[in-house]
């Protein structure tokens, strides 16, 4: 022990878990009467929302819920979610946030492999929670939500969830983590093949990357964030607790409708939400009226596929300004962002936009990022065209997978996160994808990124969306298959999509089979590949 260290013992005085949970202790003391929650007719303020919050951990403690245990949540963006993402680990229990979309089966899997204890489920669901919970053959806690914004379905439990809090104490003391690496929720990856698997976070994590969506996106005190983004999805980005941690707004969406989000900005004054490129796309696609609803600075955080650069610059010019970020569920969400350099504020529309399809750097809360050879694990040059895969290590990489040590292993090999996303690292450090391992398309020898691609395509001005997937080929072993949905009123032939192509790509990139169709979507509004390549195959 050096000098420097003796007697400076680490002690309850100078460290103690870090943990989201007091984030909203904090709030609640500081802004008791600011705005905390808008959903239709409902306000409600932060020492209200706290209370709440506080009821929910001590209901759940009254009924047998004790640390370590999991809670399940099959909601919508609604106030009773905001609530579990605080009420759940207040007594050291984890949360399990569900896919709304999936069937029985995937939710029966979920809650019997999560071994849930309890389940806060919307009446929306009454149909696939009733038969899920039916194939569990065991028991399980079951707390019907009731959201007055829909007032339709069915209960599947007498346990309503309103009655269910006021069993609990508003002033309960709930427990702080004893180490942060203790978790708080788990999250399932999105099981394209097989089973999914159940991605485990921690306390730690989620506190830092909560805190690095704030470093990232400047969104100062008191934002108001309309939620977009299913708040299921990678615990919405940790925004649950970032907005909750600057005092600000948790403006509620049951479903994204792009007449309701222009409606909601301009009503509520909206500053700040997320979500796929698809919801871009949809308000890019409004009638010019809708969109001068738009009269105030909005800020939208994008993730999933890089979209397409006419996307970003369409939507700038709607009058919000477009932060791109990049991450998966391992990771609790976005550690990437497209961080902005001030120069570039001088370039073209077109060319500020090409910049921001990039997905960047780290966040400051993530310790490394590499695109590097999947194989020997070296950095790839900076040369903007090497193509290697996205690699990173540090406090906000999940757990690991629950009950998969292998999957964790194999995940985790070589001391680097495998994301099984290809990039290319620019000179300035930017990383950029190119595509999942899986999407490439090698094409006679060649590799055709589907992204770019798809970036021609949305500048075609009759698409409305499109994705590209490899088709098998006799000669070539694979060639480009592109599914294109067209803008209403719009009718382009597959001729005019190649010839478009043509003018724009490389003649091998060009898609050599045109699919009109709409394109299958998880919830989360990310295009279903995998479908598109059993299309394709059929063909």
């Amino acid at each position: 022990m050096s000098i420097f260290e003796q007697g400076l013992a680490r002690s309850p005085v100078n460290h103690i878990a870090l943990s989201p949970l007091s984030f909203i202790e904090r709030t609640a003391a500081i802004y008791p009467h600011y705005p905390a929650v808008v959903h239709g007719s409902i306000r409600r303020n932060w020492a209200e929302t706290y209370a709440r919050c506080r009821r929910l951990a001590s209901a759940l403690a009254g009924r047998g819920i004790k640390k370590g245990d999991t809670v399940a949540a099959m909601l919508p963006n609604i106030p009773a979610m905001l609530e579990a993402h605080f009420g759940v680990p207040m007594i050291g229990a984890v949360l399990n946030t569900l896919n709304v979309r999936l069937d029985a089966e995937a939710i029966a899997f979920m809650l019997q492999h999560g071994e849930a204890k309890a389940l806060i489920t919307d009446r929306e669901f009454h149909e696939v929670i009733r038969a899920a919970v039916g194939m569990l053959g065991r028991p399980i806690l079951v707390i019907d939500v009731d959201d007055p914004e829909y007032g339709e379905g069915e209960a599947v439990s007498e346990l309503d969830y309103e009655a269910f809090l006021t069993e609990g104490d508003p002033e309960f003391a709930w427990q702080w983590p004893d180490d942060e690496w203790q978790a708080i929720s788990l999250n399932y990856t999105s099981g394209t093949t097989g089973n999914p698997k159940g991605v485990v976070y921690h306390h730690r994590g989620a506190y830092l990357n909560a805190l690095g969506n704030q470093m990232t996106w400047s969104m100062g005190m008191q934002p108001v964030y309309l939620w977009t983004l299913p708040m299921f999805h990678c615990n919405g980005w940790c925004y649950p607790w970032t907005v909750t941690a600057l005092a600000g707004v948790h403006v509620f969406l049951r479903r994204v409708d792009p007449q309701k989000i222009l409606n909601l900005i301009r009503d509520e004054q909206v500053t700040h939400l997320c979500g796929a490129p698809i919801v871009l796309n949809a308000l890019v696609n409004m009638p010019q009226e809708a969109k001068a609803a738009i009269d105030h600075p909005v800020h939208a955080m994008v993730a999933g596929a890089a979209p397409p650069a006419k996307v970003i610059g369409a939507v700038e010019e709607m009058g919000i300004k477009v932060t791109h970020v990049y991450g998966l569920t391992e990771v609790y969400g976005p550690v990437t962002v497209c961080a902005w350099h001030g120069e570039w504020d001088e370039l073209s529309l077109d060319e500020r936009a090409r910049i921001k399809a990039r997905q960047g750097v780290r966040y400051p809360t993530l310790e490394g990022v590499m695109v590097g050879d999947p194989k020997t694990l070296e950095p790839v040059p900076r040369d903007g065209e090497t193509i290697g895969e996205i690699f990173m290590r540090g406090n906000t990489v999940m757990k690991g997978y629950l009950k998969n040590p292998t999957a964790t292993k194999e995940a985790f090999h070589g001391g680097w996160f495998h994301t099984g996303d290809l990039a290319v690292c620019h000179p300035d450090g930017y990383v950029e994808i190119k595509d999942r391992l899986k999407d490439i398309i090698i094409s006679g020898g060649e590799n055709i990124s589907t992204i770019e691609v798809e970036g021609v395509l949305y500048r075609h001005p009759d698409v409305l969306e499109a994705a590209v997937v490899a088709r098998p080929d006799e000669k070539w072993g694979e060639t480009p298959c592109a599914f294109i949905t067209l803008k209403a009123g719009h009718a382009a032939s597959q001729q005019d999509i190649v010839q478009f192509c043509r003018e724009h790509l490389a003649a091998f990139k060009v898609p050599k089979t045109v699919v009109f169709t709409a394109l299958p979507k998880t919830s989360t509004g990310k295009i279903q590949k995998y479908v598109l390549r059993d299309m394709a195959k059929a063909l």
